[in-house]
């Protein structure tokens, strides 16, 4: 069948229009460039290809043949014929169009795609009558194109499209953490999080708002000061700013997964007038709540001297209690215990550890290691540091003052006292007379007498040597026996009443006589009554009595002569018959002992010179 013929057959309503023919060119076009839009120089290498191939000419010649179209059905079964003029580069370099129209209708313009097509040449379709089907792409083409650049194309859109997306979220989110802390910081407490500078001041302030102090103290119950108080608030260094600057925004992802924490000064503002003001009014402050503090001491415990150490008292050094307070509200700190900070109380002058006290306390020990124990007979007493501690002057610091001279007058008296309770010496006793009479007898000559001047120098030494000791004082004399009554069981009674004598020797009576004592009628020849002891005795010797010249001076030769109250003695007397009984009140001697001469001769040869004679009325 002819070309008329097949075109004849042809309905006129399935005549293709120019129209139609360019829709499906831009359906064609639009599907290549979709795929091939960013990939030009890609594209290009690919037409190049095309044409080298000589596929092109192949698709020219294919399409001046003769398509059929038929259907399954049989329905429809004709034969056209659609003639193409292929358009493509040529020798010439031009460009012919040829289109056919059955009927005469006015060409319409052709769009073509302002993207390079992967054809050679733009492909101008010449509608054919009564033709309503589309005319293939080239398949090999179209194959090629497809599967070579969809899925490249496909995934590299999508790789760019999250890039962008992402590089846009994490740009959005450092640019709004370029002023805000990251997540995960705290500050001084504070949960900053997603917050300005700004606002994590305000929380500042909101904290310190509600300031106050606690303040502790000794012996005093602990009291509070109120921020408001004090005109206590916040005030910004700038230093939270500064450390958001730090910041560095692109690193805000590391708050997800790390917590960063900062300690910042708080600095605050207050009235420091006020603060002077609440202190002064604290009860730890006020004078009757106050006590003062006692210096270290030496004192005397249990036979040693130690030191006692320092009280340290409750009463405030304002000045310096202010200092601690000051800081302590400065660095927000809640409470404050004085007791914990010393020296903002009035402190002893003298410590323990004072070295002059140390010092002091050797000393006072060297004297009272001292101990001297006297003995009187089956009595004793001791001098130790119980009564030296009281000798030592300490100034008020605790140290020991030396001073000799008040020293000496310590150790002078002890020692008078010393001769005043055990000194015989001028005490009256107790005598029991072998008449059965009791008397009283006393005497400044006979007993027990301590050398004080001696006993004081050697006392002031082994005091401070440290002597420890035990024995009997220093006597100027001494008696027959300790005690009151110290005479003893050997001495001579002179009973000048009855005028009569006795010897004891050990509590035996070895000598006995009668006697003429001191005429009683004149004062100054009565003999006196006392204790005393023989001075000497000699034999013979001349007795002299009264001032030479005158009337009653006289000179007596005697056999035996035993002195023992100035010029009275025992001595015998020839010159009398009869001794004892009343002779004695008128017609006595001038003081002295008058005896039988057989007697004093006996008494000559018995008398020791420290047994006591004891004369009594």
């Amino acid at each position: 069948m002819s070309s008329e013929e097949k075109k004849g057959r042809l309905s006129e309503d399935d005549v293709g229009t120019a129209e139609e023919t360019t829709n499906f060119e831009d359906r064609i076009n639009a599907t290549l460039d979709k795929i091939l839009d960013d990939e030009d120089d890609e594209l290009d290498d690919i037409v190049v290809d095309y044409e080298d191939s000589g596929e092109a000419e192949e698709d020219v010649d294919s399409l001046d043949k003769t398509i059929e179209v038929s259907k399954d059905n049989g329905e429809f079964q004709e034969d056209y014929e659609k003639t193409i003029v292929w358009n493509g580069p040529s020798e010439q370099d031009s460009e012919e169009e040829i289109y056919e129209e059955p009927e005469e209708e006015e060409e319409k313009p052709i769009v073509r795609n302002k993207h390079k097509s992967a054809r050679p040449a733009p492909v101008i379709y010449v509608p054919v009558d009564d033709i309503d089907q589309e005319v293939p792409v080239p398949e090999n083409v179209k194959q090629n194109k497809k599967h070579g650049h969809k899925g490249l194309r496909i995934f590299g859109l999508l790789v760019l499209m999250i890039a962008v997306l992402g590089g846009c979220a994490y740009g959005g989110i450092s640019y709004y953490f370029s002023n805000r802390f990251f997540e995960g910081t705290w500050i001084n407490g504070i949960d900053c999080s997603q917050k300005t500078a700004y606002e994590v001041e305000e929380l500042m302030k909101e904290k310190l708002s509600e300031y106050s102090i606690e303040v502790s103290s000794r012996d005093v119950a602990a009291q509070t000061i109120k921020g408001e108080d004090i005109d206590y608030k916040y005030m910004s260094t700038g230093e939270i700013l500064q450390l958001l600057r730090k910041q560095k925004p692109y690193e805000w992802i590391k708050g997800l997964y790390e917590q960063k924490s900062y300690t910042v000064d708080e600095n605050v503002g207050y009235n420091k007038t006020l603060l002077q003001e609440q202190l002064k009014s604290l009860n730890c402050a006020q004078a009757e709540n106050q006590t003062e503090p006692e210096n270290a001491y030496v004192a005397f415990q249990n036979n040693a001297f130690v030191i006692v150490p320092e009280t340290e008292g409750s009463k405030l050094n304002i000045k310096e209690a202010y200092k601690v307070l000051n800081a302590a509200v400065e660095a927000n700190e809640p409470a404050i215990d004085f007791s914990n900070t010393p020296e903002v109380y009035v402190s002893a002058s003298v410590t323990k550890d004072d070295p002059e006290l140390q010092a002091a306390l050797e000393a006072c020990n060297n004297y009272t290691k001292a101990s001297i124990t006297y003995t009187f007979g089956d009595q004793s007493t001791t001098l130790d540091g119980n009564t030296i501690k009281d000798w030592l002057q300490f100034d008020e610091k605790g140290q020991l003052i030396w001073d000799d001279n008040s020293f000496q007058q310590h150790v002078a008296e002890y020692v008078a006292q010393l001769a005043a309770t055990y000194d015989t010496v001028g005490t009256e006793r107790e005598f029991q007379a072998t008449s059965g009479r009791t008397v009283y007898v006393s005497s400044s000559i006979y007993g027990w007498k301590i050398d004080q001047a001696a006993e004081a120098a050697q006392l002031s030494q082994e005091i401070q040597s440290g002597t420890q000791t035990t024995r009997e004082p220093i006597y100027a004399q001494t008696a027959n026996a300790y005690g009151v009554n110290d005479l003893g069981n050997t001495y001579i009674e002179v009973d000048l009443s009855e005028q009569h004598m006795y010897y004891y020797q050990d509590g035996a009576d070895i000598f006995e006589s009668d006697f003429v004592s001191g005429n009683m009628s004149y004062a100054d020849r009565q003999t006196h009554a006392g204790i005393f002891t023989l001075y000497y005795k000699k034999s013979p010797d001349v007795l002299r009595g009264g001032q030479k010249g005158t009337a009653n001076y006289y000179e007596q030769p005697v056999q035996y002569w035993m002195p023992f109250d100035g010029g009275i003695g025992f001595h015998d007397a020839n010159w009398r018959d009869d001794f004892g009984g009343d002779i004695y009140l008128t017609s006595g001697s001038h003081g002295c002992i008058n005896l039988p001469p057989e007697n004093a001769a006996v008494l000559y040869d018995l008398i020791q010179y420290d047994v006591p004679i004891v004369c009594f009325y």
